[in-house]
């Protein structure tokens, strides 16, 4: 039902980078890609986003950051956002995919917004990356 994932942040350096690790990993058989709606474009993982994944037995050294597309949203059979004024930012850009468009918070109590780590401290980047681990872990029964 969902074999195509996108998952969406702002600058897609940090929060949906680590999500996609997340998600491919837990999920072989999917395509899981990410994307930014303001994309920090050709940029690598944020450091340190890349080396809490690392130390999770993530790999982010070929990441690089590219700007979503009609055409992206438009092919994913689900597309997970950090917040709801991301979800928004999707509708505005291709209202078609209003429907497939969820938080990666959706299953987890109170869905809360994902805050986005950037250019904050580590202990940010910690909180961030627990949220993003419990969110992908509380998707993966809905996506097997």
């Amino acid at each position: 039902m969902f074999d195509h994932i996108l998952v969406l942040c702002t600058g897609n350096i940090c929060r949906s980078p680590v999500a996609e690790a997340l998600l491919r990993a837990a999920l072989p058989g999917k395509v899981v890609a990410s994307a930014g709606l303001g994309a920090l474009v050709g940029h690598k993982a944020d450091a340190t986003a890349a080396e809490l994944a690392s130390q999770a037995g993530l790999d982010l050294s070929e990441h690089r950051a590219r700007q979503v597309s009609g055409d992206m949203l438009r092919q994913a059979d689900l597309i997970l956002v950090m917040s709801q004024g991301q979800r928004a930012q999707v509708r505005a850009i291709e209202p078609t995919v209003a429907g497939k468009t969820m938080l990666l918070s959706h299953w987890l109590p109170g869905q809360p917004d994902i805050p986005d780590p950037y250019k904050k401290s580590k202990q940010a980047f910690d909180h961030v990356h627990h949220m993003l681990q419990n969110a992908a872990h509380a998707w993966l029964a809905k996506l097997q």
